[in-house]
């Protein structure tokens, strides 16, 4: 009885309301913004020359970056783009790609209004995110707990799960590895380094995200120019699949859209709310709370328009039957098609530390709900920890399909709850983006300094955007 609801409410919220709110969203902070994601592209990357700089109270952007991309460069770039191939047809990758594009200007809304509101802890390290702007900005702790509540279900419950079913499923598949095995090491690992809080998170992400986004893509670029000739055909393999314009793919057309924007949104997590809770931990260069909408916005490209391309890429030049298998087996069958036998075992090992780096990342998110849920002490923790390590060895050698619609429900629901926010605190969003354009326009270091007005007009933490916080190194 309870999944028949979860599977209703699902149809209902994906079918009906998630997807327009998405696109509508995207569109919308598009418009408000003066398309800030076509507008200032290379100026995401120069935002990245001094982002390794930081002070005692925050990580770096760079290590804000590296663990939302933690987060986001999960099973999906590999599983997710699989089974919306499998699903959807290629023409699914096309709606990835419109999704990420769109949702880049949801990005940078989402992550600019957290480092607006962020605060300082008792340890006098920053936090925040859409729950403490929806407290804050709109003055709603009904919202703010609403989404609190789902962000601890998703992200400190259920999505580690998941990761840890592909790992186990990949290694058991390439190394015949028994799934009880690796999730024992996987519960053991993941505890080792979460207890050291989210700056040794922020550590662990800054090294082990590059090496392996880099890897994977050198990986992929050489199917690709092993494959040149098949390029293009391979594009308008997606756009026409995606526009209907083949007859054998017309009835495809609904499904590559739900498939494209349901995995390209939990590939990219634009809009869900997840990336503003790191977003907020950030001591920002330039020191204003926009630049840190520069960096996610980036995060959204490395990780759909780059990543998940690349997992595209190699499927759909490999020729492999796409009905054949769903998952990560397909990608596995994929590359070592292209590449020799060697292909599976890389794969696996590029899931290990995809799923890894994300069920870490999950944690540093979850944890931030904890003190809107009344779990911010020392019992909370101890529960969370263990629930948090427990479904981890769960999900390596448990069936997934009824847990992954709670997931879907969850990520909906704080879907909904977080744009609804970041759209009605829209006037503050152009408010900061306009001030960080004024600096630009006249070749200044953009710097941020809250007015006395300002602070009681938005609702700020007093001092946060002070002249002594924001000082230029």
């Amino acid at each position: 009885m309870l999944y028949d609801i979860v599977d209703w409410l699902n149809g209902l919220l994906w079918g009906n309301i998630l997807i327009p709110l998405l696109i509508l969203s995207g569109i919308w902070f598009t418009f408000r913004l003066a398309g800030i994601q076509f507008r200032h592209f290379t100026h995401m990357f120069s935002v990245m020359k001094h982002s390794r700089s930081t002070d005692g109270h925050g990580i770096s952007s760079f290590q804000a970056l590296c663990t939302t991309l933690a987060a986001r460069v999960g099973t999906g770039n590999l599983m997710g783009v699989a089974v919306a191939i499998s699903l959807g047809g290629p023409g699914a990758i096309f709606w990835m790609w419109v999704i990420a594009l769109v949702g880049m200007a949801t990005a940078f809304a989402e992550s600019a209004l957290a480092q607006l509101y962020k605060q300082e802890n008792a340890d006098g390290e920053y936090r925040g995110g859409p729950a403490f702007y929806m407290l804050k900005g709109l003055k709603s702790p009904v919202l703010a707990v609403i989404f609190s509540v789902c962000l601890f279900i998703g992200y400190g419950i259920i999505f580690s799960a998941p990761q840890a079913n592909s790992i186990a499923e990949a290694f058991s598949y390439s190394f015949d590895l028994d799934p009880m095995y690796t999730g024992v090491f996987l519960t053991i690992f993941t505890g080792v380094i979460i207890l050291g809080g989210l700056k040794q998170i922020a550590r662990f992400a800054e090294i082990t995200v590059p090496f392996m986004g880099l890897a994977y893509f050198l990986v992929a670029l050489w199917v690709i120019i092993t494959n040149l000739s098949a390029i293009p055909a391979v594009f308008v393999d997606i756009v026409s699949s995606a526009l209907g314009l083949r007859e054998a793919g017309a009835g495809m057309v609904g499904a590559a859209i739900m498939q494209g924007i349901k995995r390209g949104l939990y590939s990219n997590e634009a809009g869900m709310g997840s990336a503003p809770n790191a977003a907020a931990a950030a001591t920002p260069y330039p020191p204003h709370p926009a630049s840190q909408g520069y960096v996610q916005m980036l995060g959204v490209f490395f990780d759909t328009i780059v990543l998940c391309t690349c997992t595209a890429m190699i499927i759909l030049l490999s020729g492999v039957d796409l009905n054949q298998e769903v998952g990560i087996e397909l990608t596995q069958q994929a590359l070592a098609g292209e590449v020799g036998t060697w292909g599976s075992d890389f794969i696996s090992l590029a899931i290990f530390f995809f799923g890894f780096t994300s069920m870490v990342a999950n944690f540093a998110y979850a944890e931030n709900s904890l003190s809107f849920i009344k779990m911010d002490n020392k019992v909370g923790r101890i529960i969370f920890v263990s629930v948090f390590l427990g479904m981890i060895f769960y999900g390596s050698i448990a069936t997934l399909g009824q847990v992954i619609a709670l997931a879907d429900l969850a990520v909906a629901l704080m879907t909904v709850v977080n744009v609804v926010a970041i759209v009605l605190l829209t006037k503050h969003l152009v408010t900061i983006a306009k001030d960080y354009n004024r600096h630009i326009d006249q070749n200044e270091i953009p710097r941020f300094i809250a007015t006395p007005e300002q602070e009681k007009q938005m609702n700020l933490t007093p001092g946060i955007w002070s002249e002594e916080n924001t000082k230029l190194p």
